[in-house]
């Protein structure tokens, strides 16, 4: 028989874009799928959800019987639906953030409105500064419009502002934007401080850069007090665009979110959204508006401060009870997550390598690595607190032990041959 002459399949190389090559993925998201693919118990430490007890379930059901209809299973407005909006606007004006609508379009969730901010503002080759570590969804984001990252350090007050110019100077370029997660940073847990806060805004008027501001954890602050946002501090400012999401609060299935930017550019967010979507899922917009509308936004949130308060501070005992001194953590006054560094001997094991074993031991979370752009934090680790109960926390610690004795002696065995 001959060869079809037009099979080419075996040498043909597929034209991609030169941006392909930046699409990284995310290990985050991953391990979705990789938990999923595990026949043993794992205690998952890893992802960054709301644990599942915490979503009003009950609540939503009875709101969808009553708000699901013909109308909300079509298409909607790309700038969100009205009911939303007006809830929405409603909500903010009794928080630190109020705004109005001719500021807000509703996105499909948080990663859409960093999508559509770097979409709009980053050219190939533009500087973006990012903290390291990060919540590299958000740099990779920048790096398939084709950014170039700058890594900014950080500490206990958050991105380490006071760095910046001397770290931009080396480069010889100003940044187009700035990439920062300010109230319980994911990795980190920390919050970048008041004055830090004035500096930031400071500088990014200096060098006209954007400010990608992604607080998806602000309103889940359960001890300290209360910092003004960005945007409070510089009420108006087009240098800001703000991004939100109901997935931290309500529910991450959801996909609903949205960002607040300068009136002047709004209908250009819609322009790109359009490229992307057409509009957030409609369901779901109808049924948070309704849960906004009958007051229970409120309730839900200070639930869930008080439970993740709880939890944190579980977690934190487990670690002292059964890794003591082998291991530091951040102190965060709220949202998801514990940054745990190892000390001493422990500091040798890769936390990439650790992984695997920690996998093995029923137990799972972020390695250093995968929360920083260039591959930083090879002794650390991300542990997410809110998902898991006391109880189920205490017993992945224990694993968490095991895993780390069990590289510990392997590391020496492999010396000592």
């Amino acid at each position: 028989m001959t060869a079809n002459r037009f099979d080419t399949r075996s040498r043909a190389t597929l034209p991609l874009a030169d941006r392909a090559a930046d699409l990284v993925g995310s290990v985050i998201d991953s391990s979705t799928s990789l938990l999923a693919a595990q026949s043993h118990d794992i205690v998952r430490f890893a992802m960054g959800s709301p644990a599942d007890e915490a979503v009003p379930l009950a609540e939503f059901r009875d709101i969808a019987d009553t708000v699901i209809d013909h109308s909300s299973m079509t298409y909607g407005a790309t700038e969100g639906e009205p009911v939303l909006l007006k809830a929405l606007v409603g909500y903010l004006a009794g928080t630190s953030e109020p705004t109005s609508e001719e500021r807000i379009t509703i996105t499909a969730g948080g990663m859409q409105g960093l999508d559509l901010a770097c979409k709009i503002f980053i050219n190939p080759g533009d500087l973006v500064i990012v903290e390291s570590p990060t919540y590299t969804n958000g740099s990779a984001t920048a790096l398939s419009y084709g950014a170039e990252l700058l890594e900014a350090p950080m500490d206990e007050n958050g991105l380490i502002v006071e760095a910046l110019p001397e770290l931009v100077a080396a480069t010889g370029r100003t940044p187009k934007a700035i990439y920062t997660i300010p109230n319980f940073q994911n990795p980190s847990g920390t919050t970048l401080s008041l004055p830090r806060r004035h500096q930031l805004l400071e500088l990014a008027h200096r060098w006209n850069s954007v400010i990608i501001d992604d607080d998806p954890y602000g309103l889940l602050r359960f001890e300290g007090q209360d910092l003004p946002s960005l945007q409070a501090l510089s009420p108006g400012d087009p240098l800001l665009f703000s991004v939100r999401t109901f997935s931290k609060i309500l529910a991450p299935g959801l996909r609903v979110g949205w960002v607040d930017t300068d009136p002047a550019l709004r209908q250009l967010v819609i322009n790109a959204k359009q490229a992307m979507d057409t509009c957030a899922n409609v369901p779901a917009q109808h049924i948070i508006a309704e849960f906004i509308r009958r007051g229970g936004l409120d309730g839900h949130l200070a639930g869930l401060r008080t439970e993740y308060k709880r939890r944190k501070d579980a977690m934190q005992e487990s670690l002292r009870r059964h890794l003591g001194g082998r291991v530091t953590t951040t102190d965060p006054e709220g949202g998801f997550f514990l940054w745990l560094t190892l000390q001493g001997e422990d500091a040798r094991i890769s936390t990439r390598r650790l992984f695997e074993t920690a996998l093995a031991e029923g137990v799972a979370f972020i390695p250093g690595p995968a929360l920083s752009a260039s591959g930083k934090f090879d002794d650390a680790l991300r542990l997410c607190f809110a998902t898991t109960t006391p109880e189920r926390a205490e017993e992945g610690i224990v694993r968490l032990r095991r895993a780390v004795d069990r590289e510990l002696a392997g590391m020496r065995v492999g010396y000592g041959a």
